[in-house]
């Protein structure tokens, strides 16, 4: 009788700690799993605690429109994205994440600050600008301010490309202009098919650096 009662005491407090452990939970695969939590003990170690990731093969995610992370979750979800190392990463991690969730992660992300991850080079950063705020008359490029801002700061389905890090705005430029890999991304294909590599890195160098609004 002693042990059996020894033992439902010992259940009791093992589904006690599990309640309370929620707020500290990596599990994807829980619905429970409150987005903030998520946020602070998944997301964290790629993206940063505050969406400003160190690391320039993980884009920024602070300040960034709640609109376009549900759409890019949504597609890693659904295996529309396929841009490496996106999918390699985001596929399984957004595999069994609820609506609920996404939404509580853009928002979460949203109401973060950004920060410059640095200035680059002051010749690239002018040309950046140039094509930023006027595009590109001759190759039919039209100014990036058009959709995404005039400070870069997104405008729901446009993201936020303001302090992103140069190396991954090119990469995700040239994915755009050379690959099928991110389909709901037809816009930017037409963008990008005139640009040069020095149009990319300039632009690139203008938004890493580009002044708050």
């Amino acid at each position: 009788m002693k042990r059996a009662s020894l033992t439902l005491a010992l259940a009791l407090v093992a589904i006690g700690a599990g309640c309370s452990s929620l707020e500290r939970s990596r599990s994807l695969a829980n619905p429970s799993t409150p987005a903030k939590t998520l946020a602070s003990q998944v997301c964290s170690n790629c993206h940063g605690l505050d969406g400003n990731s160190i690391s320039p093969n993980f884009p920024k995610l602070a300040e960034q429109q709640q609109e376009y992370i549900v759409a890019q979750l949504n597609q890693f979800r659904n295996h529309r994205r396929e841009d490496p190392p996106g999918f390699i990463y985001m596929w399984g991690i957004s595999r069994s994440l609820t609506d609920d969730q996404i939404k509580g992660l853009a928002a979460y992300f949203a109401e973060q600050k950004s920060v410059s991850p640095g200035s680059g080079n002051p010749k690239l950063i002018e040309e950046g600008k140039q094509i930023f705020d006027s595009g590109l008359p001759a190759q039919n490029v039209p100014p990036c301010s058009t959709c995404h801002g005039d400070h870069g700061q997104g405008n729901g389905q446009f993201p936020r490309v303001a302090n992103q890090h140069a190396d991954y705005a090119v990469k995700q430029l040239t994915v755009f202009q050379q690959t099928e890999q991110r389909p709901d991304g037809v816009a930017m294909k037409v963008v990008t098919h005139s640009l040069s590599r020095q149009n990319m890195e300039a632009v690139a160098a203008y938004l890493q650096d580009i002044p708050p609004k």
